[in-house]
């Protein structure tokens, strides 16, 4: 069959489900028969999923002209999904073409979920067509005569890449893709990508830089115009002094008009405890929502998200409460409208969300946002822009992964075992290690066979061993299934109980945060100032301090911070501020606000960066505006107190939201001392902000994460996992040898530099600072707090202040600036 009568077998297909194929359609399944390798970027809900079944399928006619009577059995192509919820929507798109055509394919599932006895019969026969995990890929890698298994894929397809591009799972796919290029000779390599600034490269990284798969590749774009129709919801009646501490809630009267005028509506919320509060509140006042409105998010439990995903579909649902739990893939066509609660932080998310509406060709997208605080309606007028001009942010790729490497060369051990030589330049071969060395690869080969330089004397660390041939190969049984076990590269993070020296438990805190004190510290936690006695195993002692400034913990639900291309929207929308026409309606409707803080201070221009002083009853607060997001902040604020205190004894409590941080103490800070001295200067950067943040200590929390992918560690059996403690205690121990005794081994770096690339976003800061450099630095000493510094000092009174004795205090605050 040529390539036009096989394009008419999926048009007549097309048809009889009364569809017309959209252009990109009809170009991948050319591209495909073609032989090409590519990425299709495409809308949720534009018919993606066709786009690529239905050239597999073509293409299985072509090779195989009597399959009605001849069809071999056996793996032919392989679906990878990042999300297990989404693989049965996929077995029914495949299914539902392959039987509407009449050609025998079968389509299976292998995923966590799956049953042993499903498992057991894949084994003995595969389907051909898997639909499966990047942690099952390699599961089925790590089995014996995993090439045989393999030798027949034409087809390998990554959905979401744009989800797996920036985490190590992607680099978990790089090296799977890799090894499948060799023994799958004539696979072909896809991606399905929504939106994302890097396109060009996430196909580079897919398919490897210098590969042949790469030279012959396709960007496929579905020019399908996706309207997003994006409606502010402005509160009646606006503080001049807005605040987070509500929610949003005050605004909810507005949002149940919207629910009852839509068929299902989802609102999402940027935290979990934000996603309960909003639930319970909704049922509170109207209690006729009971059985029509439900909640979703990722410690609920998997069954009731099934079935809550089930009962939108089926329009069961009037509302859904939910996270991101909900952001990616699951088709939800009754959906009408989304509300969108406090910001989304990034302009992909926010377009990903309002996707979830209107999710079929040709619908439009409706999305409200909901402002928390008032200052947060800027962001929904630099969001509309952003829709747009379709500015979405980059994805960055991982580069030198080695626990990742580990992993994936102890996967290839346990199977069928592999000689290093010709594995070597498959794994050159991926974007992630472009760059490695001969050195580094031969390290990481001691590393499997002797467990580094200063493990030689353990036995427990010879994991793999070198047969007479010189192929590796892992012949413990034991080894081999604790491996199996641990396969993946998600480790969550733990949580550490709080407790005074002499007893007396007070509550539980992410590690995260504890990782950036060191002993002396103080803390506020559970209304009280906590100095940092020490961490031992999972516990934090502590005992009471009488300082008056303390750090003030925050949960990893709330630490979505700013995206660069978010930062530079709102800094641009911002300074519309001070234009005389032109500006939105969010804009005009915070006039009020503009003008109070004209009045106090000044919004600052293009060319202006603003630093604001006063002193209130807790001390003097020197605020810096940035506008670069929470960590960019955060690293900042603790890098710029640390430069203050070498000029002069001082100690600080440090705030941030994503449009500044605060620095608060009990002495006046000498702030022409700070700017005569160039202390924004990137000079020493990195040095000082090791000195500034415990570096070490965060280090050492992100080796838990590598120690574990590496296999350093084991996370237990299923019926019996470690507990988080003896985790954390092996990882640390393991840490402290590298760092007394192997400073240079190749783990114990990628902990340091994940710590300052990924955590502190170090790039970012340095741009943030160059930025700053060429600004006119402009130091207002204002009477009282200003309307944007209120938010900031506001977050700091959290943590110490019940909901209900918060809101009584800023209230007062309130009525005292106001007058």
């Amino acid at each position: 069959m040529n390539r036009k009568e096989l394009q008419h077998i999926a048009a007549d297909w097309f048809e009889t489900q009364g569809w017309t194929p959209f252009a990109f359609q009809k170009q991948t399944w050319t591209a495909f028969l073609q032989g090409k390798h590519g990425l299709l970027n495409a809308p949720t809900g534009s018919g993606k999923t066709y786009a690529l079944w239905v050239g597999i399928v073509l293409d299985y006619i072509k090779r195989n002209p009597n399959y009605a009577s001849k069809h071999k059995k056996g793996l032919k192509a392989i679906w990878i999904t990042p999300l297990k919820a989404l693989s049965i929507e996929i077995k029914q798109a495949a299914e539902r073409f392959v039987e509407g055509i009449d050609v025998p394919l079968t389509v299976g599932i292998r995923t966590g979920d799956t049953e042993q006895k499903v498992r057991t019969a894949q084994k003995r026969s595969m389907p051909d067509l898997l639909i499966t995990t990047p942690e099952s890929l390699h599961l089925l890698l790590a089995s014996k005569d995993y090439d045989k298994m393999f030798k027949d894929v034409t087809a390998i397809v990554v959905d979401e890449w744009h989800e797996l591009l920036g985490s190590k799972r992607g680099v978990q796919m790089e090296l799977g893709i890799s090894r499948l290029k060799t023994v799958a000779p004539k696979l072909r390599i896809w991606g399905i990508s929504a939106t994302i600034g890097n396109l060009d490269q996430a196909k580079e990284v897919l398919l490897g830089p210098q590969s042949e798969a790469f030279k012959n590749s396709v960007l496929i774009k579905a020019n399908i115009a996706k309207k997003i129709k994006v409606k502010s919801i402005i509160p009646k009646k606006m503080e001049t002094f807005p605040w987070r501490g509500h929610l949003g809630l005050h605004l909810l009267d507005e949002v149940v008009p919207i629910i009852k005028n839509s068929r299902t509506t989802l609102l999402f919320t940027n935290t979990r405890a934000q996603c309960e509060i909003w639930f319970q509140k909704i049922l509170e006042r109207y209690p006729e929502f009971a059985g029509e409105i439900a909640m979703h998010h990722g410690s609920i439990n998997k069954e009731t998200r099934i079935w809550v995903e089930h009962a939108i579909r089926d329009e069961v649902l009037k509302a859904v409460v939910c996270t991101s739990s909900l952001d990616l893939g699951v088709d939800f066509a009754p959906v009408e409208t989304i509300i969108q609660i406090g910001g989304p932080k990034g302009v992909a998310r926010f377009m990903q969300r309002a996707g979830r509406s209107g999710h079929q060709p040709g619908k439009e997208s409706v999305i409200y946002f909901l402002p928390t605080h008032a200052i947060e309606l800027i962001e929904a007028s630099a969001l509309q822009k952003a829709v747009v001009k379709k500015e979405i942010e980059d994805r960055i790729p991982y580069l030198n992964c080695f626990d990742v490497l580990v992993q994936f060369l102890t996967t290839l051990a346990v199977s069928n075992g592999f000689y290093p030589k010709d594995i070597f330049p498959e794994i050159k071969s991926t974007f992630c290690f472009q760059t490695l060395t001969e050195e580094e690869y031969q390290w990481v080969l001691n590393f499997i066979t002797i467990g580094a330089q200063s493990l030689q004397a353990y036995d427990e660390y010879k994991t793999v061993e070198i047969e007479a041939d010189g192929k590796f190969k892992v012949n413990s049984r034991g080894v081999a299934m604790r491996h199996r076990l641990q396969i993946g590269t998600i480790v969550s993070d733990a949580i550490m109980t709080v407790k005074y020296l002499k007893g007396g438990y007070l509550g539980s805190i992410e590690e995260w945060f504890i990782s950036k004190l060191k002993p002396g510290d103080v803390f506020t936690f559970a209304g009280r100032n906590l100095e940092l006695f020490k961490v031992k195993n999972m516990q934090v002692l502590v005992k009471k301090s009488s300082q008056k400034t303390a750090k003030v913990p925050s949960w990893m639900g709330g630490r979505m911070s700013f995206s660069s291309e978010m930062s530079e929207l709102l800094r641009e929308e911002l300074y519309l501020a001070n234009a005389s026409s032109g500006k939105s309606k969010e804009l005009k409707a915070l006039s009020h606000i503009f003008e109070r803080q004209q009045r106090e201070s000044i919004i600052p221009g293009p060319d202006q960066f603003l630093i604001e002083t006063f002193k209130t009853r807790e001390g003097y607060h020197a605020i810096f505006y940035p506008f670069e997001g929470r960590f960019v902040h955060e690293a900042l604020g603790s890098l710029l107190a640390y430069r203050i205190s070498l000029l002069s004894p001082i100690s600080f409590s440090i705030a941030f939201n994503d449009y500044g941080f605060e620095l608060l103490s009990d002495q006046q800070i000498d702030m022409q001392q700070v700017l005569d001295n160039d202390l924004f200067t990137t000079r020493f950067l990195h040095s000082d902000l090791r000195k500034s943040l415990n570096a070490t200590e965060m280090a050492r929390r992100k080796f838990r994460d590598i120690a574990v992918i590496s296999g350093l560690v084991f996370t237990g059996y299923p019926d019996k996992m470690l507990k988080s403690k003896h985790l954390q205690s092996s990882s640390q121990l393991f840490f402290n040898v590298f760092r007394d005794y192997e400073p240079d081994n190749l783990l114990f770096q990628r902990a340091f530099t994940e710590t300052f690339a990924h955590q502190l976003e170090e790039g970012r800061l340095q741009q943030a600072m160059e930025r700053i450099a060429t600004q006119n630095i402009i130091w207002k000493d204002c009477k009282k707090p200003t309307p944007f510094s209120f938010p900031i000092i506001t977050d700091r009174l959290r943590e110490k202040l019940s909901s209900e004795k918060l809101a009584d205090r800023i209230k007062k605050m309130r009525v005292q600036l106001e007058k």
